[in-house]
């Protein structure tokens, strides 16, 4: 099966439809996003269109029965599309039918005051309508919008998405105009398969996005408008509910009775000199070595957090920087699993050359891409590491690699993280080595709920703690 690069998140995923849609600036836009996953990619579109951005809220009329099988939607401005065929074949009867209607427009009501306030739609009469979702599973909900959008008075309906399965387009048929998927993968289960971060996104995110629009339009339009929010912060920089703090320097995070080595480093990688911190507790049993996930660096809070957890059992811990500030800016090295393998590679051989961690077994903590890394690493021939753990990973990245892992590897993945604990348990599927899948109950992908992190890391201290134990340690 041919590797499909995922999208960083949906932000990610809007650039780069944008560029596909390059050949609508200049037309009367207007770019509709489905909420809620669908407007982040769509605010990207709409910026780079220099066009108007709003929501469009439908919701699938299904049959009583089944409501999996739509029967028509409805949308706002009282638009009510109806497949009279589907209606007739599932015996549904107009009182059926009113009822359903009527719960499904109640909520059409609810859901766009929520996301819109007071503020009237943006009319989409005569206009080119540009539907945007963050992909496409079915197509029913896609293929409603289309017709609301159509209903409302567009004169032409685009469907653009960043991924959709092979065969798309037939599903939906002549309901848009044009119809665009970056990306049509064979082996295609789940929307969030194909985005490295697919978390939920908020309410609050949605209309903030239209706030951000509206007043990137009125500006355009030389009316005063207040100043844009600030953009939100990277999301592997919060600092975690219901766990400690993160400290405000790395050196923090190990800062122990006992240490014998605390302290800023600069990893000689090979060919690159990578930023990192290194903590060695007096007497440490072994050493972990961080791989951080996508957008992150060695003083993510959340490895932070399991270091420090894993300083208090007697582990030492290496954090380091896997790319150069330079390299970070061409987001296609945060996908070169072969290339940040490579720098997992030069940092382990760096810190066994270190006195104060020489002959200390080692292991690889990953998350993200990172655990992607930390495995491909430790399948090279010859790699001598004792454990690998894998925190809300995609091993699915390193699929090509995973037989070869010989590393007791841990996959602990969030209960309510749907996708990854699929590609987790495919990848399990693949590996030969001694291996465990731990679902940390009621857990999201970032691991972000009370007490969700802490029982990641004692589940990562406890299979460190086993396979990381002491050996001989060589006097130099």
């Amino acid at each position: 099966m041919p590797f499909v690069t995922p999208f960083t998140d949906r932000a990610d995923a809007g650039r780069q439809l944008a560029r596909r849609l390059a050949h609508l600036r200049g037309e009367d836009v207007v770019v509709l996003g489905l909420p809620r996953g669908g407007v982040p990619v769509a605010a990207e579109v709409a910026a780079a269109l220099d066009a108007d951005l709003d929501v469009i809220v439908v919701r699938k009329l299904g049959v009583p029965f089944q409501p999996e099988l739509g029967m028509g939607a409805v949308g706002e401005g009282g638009v009510r599309v109806v497949n009279r065929d589907i209606v007739r074949m599932a015996g549904v009867t107009d009182d059926d039918l009113a009822a359903v209607e009527a719960i499904e427009r109640a909520e059409v009501q609810r859901r766009a005051r929520r996301f819109r306030g007071d503020r009237p739609r943006v009319p989409l009469e005569g206009r080119t309508a540009v539907v945007v979702d963050d992909g496409i599973a079915t197509g029913s909900t896609a293929r409603a919008a289309c017709q609301v959008a159509r209903a409302l008075g567009a004169r032409r309906v685009v469907l653009a998405v960043p991924v959709a399965p092979r065969g798309w387009e037939a599903r939906i048929g002549t309901d848009a105009d044009e119809a665009i998927a970056l990306r049509t993968p064979e082996d295609f289960f789940a929307i969030g398969q194909f985005y490295v971060d697919f978390a939920q996104t908020p309410d609050e995110e949605v209309t903030a996005a239209l706030d951000r629009a509206r007043r990137r339009r009125a500006a355009r339009a030389a009316e005063p408008v207040v100043d844009a929010d600030p953009p939100p912060p990277d999301p592997d920089h919060r600092t975690q509910a219901g766990t400690d703090p993160a400290p405000a320097h790395p050196s923090d995070a190990g800062r122990a009775a006992g240490v014998a080595a605390d302290e800023d480093v600069a990893v000689d990688a090979g060919t690159v000199e990578l930023a990192g911190h290194l903590t060695v507790p007096d007497g440490a049993s072994g050493l972990v070595v961080f791989a951080h996930g996508s957008g992150s660096s060695r003083l993510s809070p959340r490895n932070r957090f399991v270091a420090r957890v894993l300083h208090d059992a007697g582990l030492g811990t290496l954090l380091f920087d896997l790319l150069t500030p330079t390299e970070e800016l061409d987001r296609a090295n945060v996908f070169d699993v072969v290339l940040l393998a490579d720098r997992l590679g030069g940092a382990t051989r760096w810190v066994r050359d270190q006195a104060v961690s020489h002959g200390l077994r080692i292991g690889y903590f990953g998350a993200s891409t990172g655990a992607a890394a930390a495995l491909w690493a430790a399948a090279e021939p010859g790699a001598d590491v004792a454990a690998v753990v894998s925190r809300g990973g995609r091993p699915d990245l390193a699929a090509a690699r995973l037989p070869a892992v010989r590393a007791p590897t841990l996959l602990v993945v969030g209960g309510r993280d749907e996708v990854v604990i699929e590609l987790n348990r495919r990848a399990q599927a693949q590996l030969r080595c001694t291996n465990r899948l731990a679902v940390v109950p009621g857990a999201t992908h970032l691991f972000e709920e009370p007490g969700t992190l802490q029982a990641a890391a004692s589940l990562a201290r406890d299979w460190f703690a086993t396979y990381l134990r002491p050996a001989t340690r060589p006097t130099r």
